[in-house]
């Protein structure tokens, strides 16, 4: 009878008409006749949303569901395929600026009470490339200002910083052509070349200017000075460009071609960086030469009294060591790789946020299994037995889409009818609300309200009562605020009725249901659910929290076991996982078989093999030990870690190495110039590799503090431990 009456009224009149009939009956019999909690409350947020200037419409299905309805929130999905633009930086920006165009044209805004948002494989593309440009901006910046500074730290002198600097974007701009024609694109992950080259290319640059300043200050001049220079540290130069190129060529013969790709260009960097330093650095040296500062051999200043502890104490720090490397081995079995390429996009990007927010729902998840079977008799069968594994919620073919058990619910449907339709009969009628009717009928409804409240005082946690004070106090702030005159009530009548006429429409269609069959359903749907060939799709969603990636593996493993050529997210993420585990475990052994060959073939002697290998050793498990304790999974951008510390951190060793070799002893190192070019080299590279993980983009960031942390280990292993072993183990002596 409610809806009947408003069907033949459907106007803010007729509707606080019949809400005052409900209080009346309801304040006489104690009991509503119709749910008037839940309809007052709607009305009275309505008005305190039109009174704040807000869009909002009363939500008809809401009230007729009577609290039933459990559908979340009111989504509708659109799906668009893009024109992309791989002409453009950006292939899918100029799609995305129309849509978002398209509906602030249409009304479709937040202010209108719908948000128009934007997911997919093309979005999330987007965001993540203009989330990784500008993480990479503000980390290229960030680079330059602080290898210039410890330059200017380190070098001590603005001839030499000008001249590491000029060589660093030489070598850089080399690089970028080199990029441009061996491999004619960045990716996601070799993007991070240049900040790679940077703080390593500056490396080459401290070590060739502080041995050529400190034989300047031996009272050299210019061009023995760069001859000593070279012949000093040349030979380290190109072992360590050499174990740099092997440690980013590792990554070549794998599968993984981001980090192949990134590989190639890194690589040749290496020998671009070698080449501008043993030729355009001598040439602004040549342009700028330095002059002699007064005569000393201590360049290494402040590491000399810490040399001498280590000699003194060499047995203490070889203790800590092997204990620390014992406790981290152990702790790095704890280690582990996040597969989910989801996890190293931003966060806070819409296309994120919408992704998150869908995937509770197991029937909107993106982490849906997909089966071709060859016949839909075919993908029911598949359907039955994936049904009943544990990991599995529910499987959809097209005859999921065929209602069950129909003749018994269209008898349902046909009773509802019998007892509806007569209500519901003919056209609406017809608005005859005018600014009089509206007002007198809210004069009235607001009237009984109060009556309704002060009759029910005694009533406490009533929650018709409750309802009926929030629409008077709603409508009496609207009036204070607004005024209740024509233009004011005539908002309220449509944000109160406009859905109405839509959703009765709806219900009057629904009572005259019919049987479904194949033949019925939309075309679209079918042609998405089967081939002309008679192919048949299947849907598999799962049960289990898909974050988990114990949970994701069982799901797919469980899955494969019935359907093996499964596919779909699940099984491309779990499979693509597998494949760059495989090409680390390859990268990382391929770059140490390499190295050691490389080492033991040049430098010859089995214990400077040793000497270089130890500390970087232990620094390898130590980095991977921090890993778990600050929780941070390997994943597909930062697990070039491992396989790059082998050939940036054996740089340093071989440095020492060499150079204790040139001075015959330990202690003698320590007053050259090479443990400051040492110290300032890792900081370079620290400062470097740092920035980047400031990066909003997670895989870039987590790239960045993994390589910072084994640049500092590696530093701390071979300014400490290494040293320690040297006096341990001198040249021609047993280890004590």
């Amino acid at each position: 009878p409610f809806l009947g009456s408003l069907w033949n009224d459907p106007t803010l009149s007729g509707l606080f008409g019949l809400l005052g009939l409900a209080l009346d009956q309801t304040a006489e019999e104690g009991e509503a006749p119709v749910e008037i909690a839940s309809a007052l409350s709607s009305i009275a947020q309505l008005a305190e949303a039109q009174t704040q200037g807000q869009s909002a419409l009363l939500s008809w299905r809401k009230l007729m569901a009577d609290g039933r309805s459990k559908t979340g929130p009111e989504r509708r999905f659109i799906t668009v395929k893009p024109a992309l633009d791989f002409g453009s930086l950006e292939p899918t920006a100029a799609a995305m600026i129309e849509i978002r165009r398209i509906a602030v044209e249409t009304g479709l805004v937040p202010e209108n009470g719908i948000s128009v948002r934007l997911s997919g494989t093309a979005a999330l593309d987007h965001e993540e490339l203009e989330s990784v440009r500008e993480g990479l901006g503000i980390a290229g910046a960030l680079t330059i200002v602080l290898v210039f500074g410890l330059l200017l730290l380190g070098l001590r002198s603005g001839k030499l910083v000008t001249a590491a600097l000029v060589t660093l974007i030489v070598g850089l701009v080399w690089t970028a052509a080199f990029a441009t024609l061996a491999v004619g694109r960045l990716n996601l992950i070799s993007v991070a070349f240049a900040i790679l080259f940077i703080g390593l290319s500056v490396d080459f640059g401290i070590h060739f200017s502080l041995r050529y300043r400190e034989e300047i200050n031996r009272r050299r001049g210019h061009e023995q000075a760069l001859h000593l220079a070279v012949q000093g540290v040349g030979g380290a130069l190109v072992l360590s460009a050499v174990a740099a190129a092997i440690g980013f060529f590792s990554f070549l013969p794998t599968a993984y071609v981001g980090l192949a790709e990134l590989g190639l260009i890194s690589g040749f960097g290496m020998f671009i960086a070698l080449f501008a330093n043993l030729t355009v650095l001598p040439a602004m040296l040549t342009l700028m030469p330095l002059e002699p500062r007064e005569s000393t051999e201590r360049d290494a200043g402040s590491l000399v009294p810490t040399e001498r502890y280590l000699e003194r104490h060499h047995r203490l720090v070889l203790v800590v060591a092997l204990i620390l490397g014992l406790g981290a081995a152990v702790l790095s079995t704890r280690a582990r790789f996040d597969f989910d390429p989801l996890n190293l996009k931003d966060p806070d990007s819409e296309s994120m946020q919408v992704l998150t927010d869908i995937s509770d729902n197991p029937r909107t998840s993106p982490y849906t299994i997909a089966v071709l079977a060859s016949s839909l008799d075919k993908a029911d069968a598949i359907a039955g037995q994936v049904r009943a594994l544990p990991t599995v919620d529910s499987v959809l073919t097209l005859n999921g889409y065929l209602p069950a058990e129909q003749d018994e619910k269209l008898e349902v449907i046909e009773s509802t009818a019998l007892f509806l339709e007569p209500a519901i009969a003919g056209n609406f009628g017809a608005d005859a609300s005018t600014p009089d009717t509206r007002a007198r009928a809210v004069a009235v409804l607001r009237e009984k309200l109060r009556t309704f409240v002060e009759g029910r005082e005694n009533s406490d946690g009533d929650p018709n009562r409750a309802a009926a004070w929030q629409l008077i106090t709603a409508l009496g702030v609207l009036e204070k605020a607004r005024g209740l005159d024509e233009p004011v009530l005539d908002d309220l009548e449509h944000r109160v009725i406009a859905s109405f006429r839509r959703e009765m429409t709806r219900l009057h269609t629904s009572l005259a249901a019919g049987p479904v069959t194949f033949e019925t359903l939309p075309e679209n749907l079918q042609n998405r659910q089967v081939a002309k060939d008679g192919g048949a799709r299947l849907e598999i969603f799962p049960k289990e929290n898909m974050k988990d990636q114990a949970a994701l593996r069982r799901f797919v493993d469980d899955v494969r076991q019935v359907a093996p050529e499964a596919t779909g997210a699940p099984v491309i993420i779990v499979e693509a996982g597998r494949a760059v585990t495989d090409a680390f475990i390859q990268a990382a052994v391929l770059s140490m078989v390499l190295i050691s060959i490389l080492i033991a073939a040049l430098l010859r002697r089995v214990r400077s093999v040793l000497l270089v290998f130890a500390p970087l050793v232990l620094a390898t498990v130590l980095t991977v030990a921090a890993s778990v304790l600050l929780k941070q999974p390997f994943n597909f951008a930062n697990v070039i870690v491992l396989p790059l510390l082998f050939g940036l951190g054996v740089a340093s060793g071989i440095h020492l190495v060499i150079r204790e070799t040139q001075r015959g002893g330990a202690a003698a190192v320590m007053w050259t110039s090479t443990p400051r070019a040492v110290l300032f080299s890792a900081l370079t590279t620290i400062g470097s590799f740092g920035s980047m993980a400031l990066s909003s983009h997670p895989g870039t960031s987590s790239m960045g503090v993994l390589l910072t942390l084994a640049i500092v280990l590696t530093l701390v292993c071979t300014l400490l431990v290494l040293p320690a072993l040297m006096a341990a183990w001198p040249s021609g002596r047993r280890v004590l």
